[in-house]
């Protein structure tokens, strides 16, 4: 696996690169290769369709105007999925999302949550996915990041500018709201 990944990774430079050069050819294959993947990562966080084309767009152009800061330390679709995650989050941060403090919720106690045996628990791919649009802007986003985007509580708190156990607390929720709306066949 290792032979391939080296295969495909200069594959991408050149990319880059014919871009570096001006090659409008290359910015197309570019966007042709990350446009969908990048859509997906926008809507899942947005929840609306309209915002997740803005933030596409506009995610892309920042891409492509600092392309020559890029320095290849990731991939340049983990470059590209960061700046969306970003202009993502600054678009729910318009939304004015309420965010909630665990420490800030009377009478919570973490010892006291209600364990879930989600083993028990077989749903199909499609309803979990309509459950998880159907919750809050804060739930949805912080379920996202850590179970899809695959980020840890730190980084999240860091990417949304709130306490650790905020995210902790919206993830907890998301996960209880997720639970219910599918045990309702929601």
């Amino acid at each position: 696996m290792e032979l391939l990944e080296l295969a495909v990774l200069p594959q991408r430079d050149e990319l880059v690169e014919r871009c570096l050069r001006g090659d409008t050819l290359a910015y197309k294959e570019l966007y042709q290769r990350y446009s969908k993947a990048m859509y997906n990562t926008c809507l899942r966080l947005l929840n609306n369709v309209a915002e997740a084309e803005d933030v596409l767009q506009e995610s892309f152009m920042e891409a492509f105007r600092n392309l020559a800061k890029f320095e290849n330390r990731t991939s340049f679709g983990g470059w590209l999925k960061q700046i969306c995650i970003n202009r993502s989050i600054n678009q729910l941060q318009k939304r004015k999302i309420d965010w909630v403090d665990m420490e800030r919720v009377a009478g919570y106690d973490s010892a006291e949550e209600q364990p879930f045996d989600e083993e028990e628990i077989a749903f199909k791919i499609e309803s979990v996915k309509k459950a998880i649009m159907k919750l809050p802007d804060g739930y949805r986003t912080v379920l996202n990041l850590y179970l899809l985007e695959g980020y840890d509580h730190e980084e999240i708190a860091g990417i949304l500018n709130v306490a650790e156990s905020t995210t902790r607390t919206q993830f907890i929720r998301a996960k209880q709201k997720l639970l219910q709306f599918l045990k309702e066949g929601i």
